[in-house]
This record gives structure tokens, C-alpha cells and sequence, in this order.
């Protein structure tokens, strides 16, 4: 039996029933697996669009048109959220590198040799530390994260801030 033959055309349109919901599942565990992009959400819309008027009996071509049309404003509807995403994310990422540029107080002094650490205090977490410029830094000392090795931090001392003239200070 073709599809084409009129005795099989209901056929025909029961079966994008299935393929829509088919599509509905495949688009959004697709969407949930891909971290962050709302690339596979739009298709997933336009999908559930398209299975409602299968259901409801509209013609292959309704359907087709309502998913694509329904896909395009769902990704066009979705762009200010993805920009506002995106600018919302940390600079330094996650994680560990979430502390690079941070002040970090000396609790325990920090050895000039390479591979000697002390520790510092990054918010509320205590954190091993190496010297970045191989100079000794005293307990007590505020310095910044320049890098992350493992489970330590590199640091460097921060700059002294000097009075400006006039005794206004920055």
C-alpha cells in the first residue's frame, strides 16, 4: 500500500502523530544534554505545536508549516534570554577559577621556594598558596589570585595604595 492511495492517507497522517512526539522527546533530552545554548528548545516548541495539530486531525502540510514557523518564534523569542545568560556568566568560569583576581588574606606566611606554600583565607574556604614572584609574604598580608595550580592558588602581593596629593585616596 503507497501512501498516495486514498484507502492509506489516514494512515498516512496517524503516523506524524507518533513522529511528533518522537520529535518532542528526542528535541528536549537533546536540549537538557547540551549545556546551556536553548539550540534544541525551539524545535522542541514547534514540535509540540505541530503533535497538537496532529492530533487534532490538520494535514501534513499545517502541521510542517505550524512547526516551523512555531520553531523560528520560539528561537527568536528565546534570544534576549540567551543574551542576558551569557552575560550573566562568570568572567573566570567555575569552580576553583572563580577566585582569580580575588584579595585573599596570609594566614600562615608564604615561603619564597618554589613549590613552599602557606595559606590564605578566600572568603569563608582556607586555601594552600605559592608566592608567585618567589618572594616571602607575611601573615596578615592581603594579596590576589593570579592563578590556580591543583588543589593551591598562586599569589601576588598587592600593590600599596599611595595617598594622592590632597589626601584623597582611591
Amino acid at each position: 500500500c503507497k501512501y498516495f492511495k486514498p484507502q492509506c492517507h489516514h494512515y498516512h497522517i496517524d503516523q506524524w502523530r507518533w513522529i511528533w512526539l518522537a520529535a518532542i522527546g528526542v528535541f528536549a533530552i537533546g536540549e537538557i544534554a547540551i549545556a546551556g545554548s536553548f539550540f534544541l528548545a525551539p524545535f522542541a516548541v514547534g514540535a509540540v505545536i505541530a503533535a497538537v495539530v496532529a492530533f487534532s486531525g490538520g494535514s501534513i502540510a499545517l502541521q510542517w508549516l505550524l512547526f516551523v514557523v512555531a520553531s523560528a518564534g520560539a528561537a527568536t523569542a528565546l534570544v534576549p534570554l540567551r543574551r542576558r545568560l551569557d552575560r550573566n556568566e562568570p568572567r573566570n568560569g567555575i569552580g576553583s577559577r572563580r577566585w582569580l583576581g580575588q584579595r585573599a588574606e596570609v594566614l600562615i606566611a608564604i615561603p619564597p621556594e618554589p613549590g613552599a606554600t602557606g595559606t590564605v583565607r578566600l572568603g569563608r574556604e582556607e586555601w594552600r598558596a605559592e608566592s608567585a614572584d618567589r618572594v616571602p609574604i607575611a601573615p596578615g598580608s592581603v594579596v590576589i589570585v593570579v592563578d590556580m595550580r591543583g588543589t593551591s592558588v598562586v599569589v601576588r602581593t598587592e600593590p600599596l595604595r599611595v595617598p594622592e596629593p590632597g589626601g584623597v585616596q582611591s
